[in-house]
Parts: C-alpha cells; sequence; structure tokens
C-alpha cells in the first residue's frame, strides 16, 4: 500500500490547528496532528516543504522505518517543529494501519488494558470562593479528579484562570500578553487554596495542580511539602526541566507526588528524571513527541520504573490528538490519568470522532483508525488566525521569568 497524497490542513474554529493528511493507493486516508500552540505555521511549513516530498511512493506499512528515516535522516534532530512533524506523519499512518486492519487502534496496539480511561477536568477562578465554585460544578458532571486553580491576590492575570467562567484559553489573538508573576505572594496562597477545596469537597475527588515551571527548586520543594497535607495527585511542571537534575531537590524534600513533560519532545528530555526516580508521572503526548511509535517508547522506559503516564490534553491539541491518546491510553499498561478539555462545538464539527465522555471517563471508541476525520470542506470556513501564548515578567522589576 503506498502513499499517493499528502496535503496540510490549516484551519482556526476558535484555536489553530494543523493536520496532515495522508492518501493511499488503497483508497484509505489517515489523519496526524501536528499543531504546535503559537508556532502553528513553523510545522506546517515543515511538513509542506520538507516532509511530504519524501512521503509520495512510500510503504504505508512500514510506520516505523519510516519514523527512523525522518527523525535520522534529517541530522537536525529533536525539537518540538520536527518532532511534532514526525508525529502527524507517524500518527496518520497508524491511522491507516488500523483501518486496513479493520480494527480500532487500540486493538492494534495490543488491546485494552483496562475499560475505560480516567480524564480530569479544569476548574478555575479569580479567587478561591469561586475555584470552590468550580470544582462543585466539574464534580456534578461527573469528574472523579480535578486540577485546581485559582487567582492570586496582588497579581492582575494569573496562568490558569480564565476571564468569566469561561474554558480556560491561554493562546490569545495580536501580540503576546504580558502578565506580571510573583513567587512569593503565589507561595502564601496555594495551600488555602487546597485548604479550602479539600474541606468543601472532601477526600473521594483527586486533585492536581499546575505550577506552570514558575519555581525554582526550592521553592517548588517548598510548595510540595505544604500541599502534603492536602494529597494531590499530582504537582505538575514545578520547575523548568532543562534541568532534569533540579528534580532531585525537589524530590528530597516533598512526598506530594511530581509530574512533567508537556513540553518534552523525546525520550532523551526524561531519561534522567525516569531512572533516577525524580517523577511520578510522564507528561508527554502524542503530537509532540514524536507520535505513537515513540510515546510507547517512553511509556515502556517509565514502566520500568513504576512512573504512570499522564499525557497533555487541552484544547491546543486537536482531537485528532486526542481521540489518538485515548488509544494510547486505554492500552498502555502503565496509564495513569489523561488531561481533558472538551473543545469548543465548531472545532467538534470540523472534526467528527468516535471517542466519547461519561461520568469522569473517556473511551476512544470502536471505530477502524483512530475514530477522528476531517470535514476539509467546513474546516476552510475557519481560516488561520495568529494566536501567541502570554509572556511573563516579575512584578517587582519587570525581568522576563518562565512561564
Amino acid at each position: 500500500m503506498k502513499i499517493t497524497g499528502a496535503r496540510v490542513i490549516v484551519c482556526c474554529p476558535g484555536r489553530n490547528f494543523v493536520t496532515l493528511k495522508l492518501e493511499t493507493d488503497a483508497g484509505l486516508t489517515g489523519l496526524g496532528d501536528a499543531s504546535l500552540n503559537g508556532r502553528e505555521l513553523a510545522v506546517a511549513s515543515y511538513l509542506t516543504e520538507h516532509v511530504v516530498p519524501l512521503l509520495i511512493g512510500r510503504d504505508a506499512s512500514r510506520i516505523e522505518d519510516t519514523w527512523q528515516y525522518l527523525y535520522r535522516g534529517a541530522y537536525w534532530r529533536r525539537g518540538p517543529v520536527t518532532m511534532s512533524a514526525i508525529a502527524a506523519v507517524d500518527t496518520a499512518l497508524w491511522d491507516i494501519k488500523a483501518k486496513a486492519a479493520g480494527m480500532p487502534l487500540y486493538q492494534l496496539l495490543g488491546g485494552a488494558s483496562r475499560e475505560r480511561v480516567l480524564v480530569y477536568a479544569h476548574a478555575n477562578g479569580r479567587d478561591i470562593a469561586e475555584t470552590v465554585d468550580e470544582v462543585h460544578r466539574h464534580a456534578a458532571l461527573g469528574y472523579r479528579a480535578i486540577r485546581a486553580q485559582s487567582g492570586v491576590p496582588g497579581l492582575d492575570k494569573v496562568y490558569g484562570v480564565a476571564t468569566d467562567r469561561k474554558p480556560y484559553e491561554p493562546a490569545t489573538k495580536g501580540l503576546p500578553l504580558e502578565q506580571d508573576w510573583d513567587s512569593s505572594r503565589y507561595l502564601r496562597h496555594a495551600p488555602k487554596l487546597f485548604e479550602a477545596v479539600r474541606d468543601a469537597i472532601g477526600w473521594d475527588y483527586e486533585l492536581l495542580h499546575d505550577v506552570h515551571h514558575r519555581l525554582t527548586p526550592i521553592e517548588a520543594a517548598r510548595l510540595g511539602k505544604d500541599l502534603e497535607p492536602y494529597r494531590l495527585f499530582w504537582m505538575e511542571d514545578a520547575t523548568p526541566a532543562e534541568n532534569q537534575e533540579a528534580f532531585r531537590l525537589i524530590r528530597q524534600h516533598t512526598t506530594t507526588p511530581l509530574a512533567v513533560g508537556e513540553i518534552f519532545n523525546t525520550v532523551w528530555d526524561c531519561k534522567d528524571l525516569i531512572q533516577h526516580q525524580l517523577i511520578d508521572f510522564i507528561r508527554t503526548t502524542v503530537v509532540h513527541a514524536g507520535g505513537i511509535t515513540h510515546l510507547r517508547r517512553i511509556a515502556d522506559l517509565a514502566a520500568l520504573y513504576q512512573v504512570r503516564t499522564g499525557s497533555h490534553g487541552a484544547t491546543d491539541l486537536s482531537p485528532v490528538c486526542m481521540g489518538a491518546a485515548l488509544h494510547f491510553d486505554l492500552w498502555v499498561p502503565n496509564f495513569g490519568i489523561q488531561e481533558h478539555m472538551p473543545h469548543n462545538e465548531a472545532t467538534d464539527e470540523v472534526f467528527p470522532h468516535a471517542y466519547r465522555y461519561e461520568a469522569g471517563f473517556m473511551h476512544p471508541g470502536e471505530a477502524p483508525g483512530h475514530g477522528v476525520e476531517i470535514d476539509e470542506k467546513l474546516a476552510a470556513n475557519y481560516p488561520y488566525d495568529r494566536a501567541y501564548l502570554p509572556v511573563n515578567r516579575l512584578q517587582r522589576d519587570g525581568a522576563l521569568w518562565d512561564w
């Protein structure tokens, strides 16, 4: 079965998405997500100008060989642009292979390891009271695991907190927003948030929190220790992870479970974190970590050290990625949890899908392939609309800070 066509589709049904569609001489097609929030056109160009010409005429069944060809053959390896492009090809080829076999992708991977996929929701508010209300609202929707974020007194805008109780969407049109930050204010506030949430919701729910790389290692250690009484499911992205050894310091001071990896691109980004058991959850994604082929390698390494998966699943990833992730989640033995931010109605119409949510869990469905398609005519009604993630500056002196 040969690849006869490959094209890149960029659309913006509320958010910008990059989709690769592969066609074969057997009449089967496959989709892969290549979305990279705030840098979408870089990946689209990489695919169109450099990858697509390499695909025409290749055997669509040789997924591993194609992965190695695109990774080793590029010479300039790794990085989010390259790995997102490879992921799109890889995901599309797995989609085609599963369709050719007439089975859902998780069956092709080895079958289900569980009946359903535990997911967590996002609850955020401008203050603690509003966040508690949002936690209650998501619990009423059936979620058993909830990420809680709150505005911080004295800071105008804090990551993870939406306005007017709308779903949180960090990318904004126009030039990047510049937000202020103060770690001391945040470190005083976060334990109060989780004290209030636990008092309100009790102990039958899993609670999660995202620090978003904003603390130094010793500050993160202090926060983890202060949050121990509230038994978090995880504390996410406590400090920038370029220096994997930094997590050793955090680990020495707290038993709060640690999660990291949504911006990782290869197994090399998390090798030491996993092998030295410095984290509890690895959050790499299908789209940013080289597709299902490479994500399996990361998960297999993690399994040796009892590290579980917890893939990023925000709405900056298209339903194509969510569909592929859910098939992966249903199969992978060392699954932990899956992030779930529901897409808007327009996105769901552009990307009809077989996956479904029910009472705190999701399932990828039984459609052949990964179960997600694209309505290209409808997608054409939503042209690309440039958007950027915000940047962060320290409140006290305006110095640029991690975001």
